[in-house]
């Protein structure tokens, strides 16, 4: 592995925004022989003292091999 980030989103636009991001930094990375791993989850957040519902997308970078 090669490193790590955490991206969380409220509501479906901005869900939409955090999937198509993460596809193009793929093709980013290809040519630093870099691919991502994505793990989703929902979650709890506290906005504006109102609990909300989110997805975290815990995202991994590892090294191509060849």
């Amino acid at each position: 592995m090669h490193g790590q980030v955490e991206v969380q989103a409220i509501g479906p636009g901005a869900v939409n925004q955090a999937v198509k991001a993460l596809a193009i930094t793929r093709g980013y990375l290809s040519a630093e022989q870099l691919d991502l791993t994505v793990q989703p989850a929902f979650i709890k957040l506290d906005v504006d003292n109102e609990e909300r519902t989110a997805i975290r997308f815990m995202v991994f970078s590892y090294k191509l091999q060849g």
